[in-house]
Order: structure tokens, then C-alpha cells, then sequence
């Protein structure tokens, strides 16, 4: 989709780096105007500027996803600006590869508290908003880890992408009468640079073989399907759980 005219607008939460920056770049490819919004509000306002140095089309800010009033923030300045917010694509994650029985409660907790509250708040600031103007869209970046309970990464990232599978829906039902859909898109292993640090050479060769297109995902095609998913044509599509595994998981 190419925007043009009174662009729409979109704040990427993690944008500044990984899945997150793939994100960014397509929508601002696809003509949006784009928040990049990342907890290292530099390395955000760098890759804003890369895109766009007048600052008419992108924008970098910090933000903490944990806390409330940092969404509000970030949804006034975009309004400020902008005059309009259409999107809100929660992709702000902690990713930790840790035993089951090696987690520690405040392990837990600091990933829960990025992953599954960070898409809570935010959905729900944002919820609110589009409520007030009947239109929008959220996107949720779960992970095939939600579905079958992860192999490489920990219980707590795990539990937290299948509570965002179930926070999609809640939002989908209460919000889609107001003209505002929610779904999510649950990858599974991604060639990012982020995945081949976290899991060993021979364990991610395994996990490969063991995927029937036998490849890592593109998070290139996660990030368009993202878009089309924010799509103002993409009405329908609510509620829903985009699976992008390359067959690993098939339901």
C-alpha cells in the first residue's frame, strides 16, 4: 500500500533495532508517517533521521512501554505533530534463554513486564484513542514460543507471547465494534541477528532442519505483513493469529 495525501501514521514500539527497524522501514516504505519509539530513544531518533532528516515523515523518541504515562506521551506528541495516529504496532521485547527451573521471580517479571504489559498499556492507550475516533489498528508481535510453549528461548518469554495471543483477542472483541481491529503475527525463528546470538550454531541447525521450507524466516515479510494487517482495506482480518513459521507448527 503507498499513502499519500494525509499520510496516516504509526507508532512502532522496539523500533529502533532488529525486527523492530524492519518494521519501521516498511511502513515508512509503504508512505506512513512512523514513530520510531525505543527504549534507547538515540538509537530511535538515528534511524528517524536516517529515514527522513526533515522530520516530516519520521520521528524517534524514548519509551519505556511499562509505564502509561510514557504511551500518553508519545500519543499527544504524535497528535501534536502529526495531527493523527492510525497504528500501533507493539513490538517492544525481552528476549532471555533461560531453564524453566533457573528463572528467577525477578527474571520473570522483567520480561512479563516489557512483553505482556507493554502490549497491554499501549493497546490500551491507544485503544482508547481510536475508540474516541472510530478507526484503527493494532498489531501484536506474539511468537510461534506462545503456541507450543518455546525450544530455544525461556518460560517467561514464552508465557508472555501466549498471553499477548490472548490479549489480541480480548482487545479484537471490545474494541471492533468502534472501527478498530487487533491481531497479532506469531513468527517463529527469524534470520536476525538477535536469533543467531541467542541460540547456538548446532541448535539453530537442528531447528532449521527440523522446519519444513528449512530456513530461517524473513523478518522483512513479517514487517509486510504487518502492514498489510494495518491496512484501512484490512477490516475483517480481526482477532486473529498470523502464523509465519514455514510449516513448523501448522494448525
Amino acid at each position: 500500500m503507498s499513502v499519500t495525501g494525509d499520510a496516516r501514521a504509526v507508532l512502532v514500539t522496539g523500533g529502533g533495532q532488529g525486527l523492530g527497524e524492519c518494521l519501521s522501514r516498511a511502513f515508512f516504505a509503504a508512505g506512513y508517517r512512523v514513530c520510531i519509539s525505543d527504549v534507547d530513544g538515540a538509537r530511535a531518533e538515528a534511524l528517524a533521521a536516517g529515514l527522513d532528516g526533515s522530520g516530516s515523515r519520521a520521528m524517534g523518541l524514548a519509551l519505556d512501554v511499562r509505564e502509561q504515562a510514557a504511551f500518553e506521551a508519545a500519543r499527544d506528541r504524535i497528535l501534536a505533530e502529526w495531527g493523527r495516529i492510525d497504528v500501533l504496532v507493539n513490538n517492544a521485547v525481552v528476549t532471555r534463554a533461560q531453564p524453566v527451573l533457573e528463572i528467577n521471580p525477578d527474571d520473570f517479571d522483567a520480561v512479563v513486564a516489557v512483553n505482556l504489559r507493554g502490549t497491554f498499556v499501549g493497546s490500551q492507550v491507544l485503544g482508547r484513542h481510536f475508540r474516541d475516533v472510530g478507526a484503527g489498528r493494532i498489531v501484536n508481535l506474539a511468537s510461534l514460543a506462545g503456541q507450543n510453549g518455546g525450544t530455544a528461548t525461556g518460560a517467561h518469554y514464552a508465557a508472555s507471547k501466549g498471553g499477548i495471543i490472548t490479549l489480541t483477542k480480548v482487545f479484537a472483541r471490545d474494541l471492533g465494534p468502534y472501527g478498530v481491529t487487533v491481531n497479532a503475527i506469531a513468527p517463529g525463528p527469524l534470520d536476525l541477528p538477535s536469533v543467531h546470538a541467542l541460540v547456538p550454531a548446532d541448535k539453530l541447525a537442528g531447528i532449521v532442519a527440523g522446519i519444513p521450507v528449512r530456513s530461517l524466516g524473513s523478518p522483512d515479510y513479517v514487517a509486510r505483513t504487518a502492514v498489510h494487517l494495518a491496512d484501512p482495506g484490512a477490516g475483517f482480518a480481526n482477532g486473529a493469529i498470523w502464523d509465519i513459521n514455514g510449516g513448523l507448527n501448522m494448525r
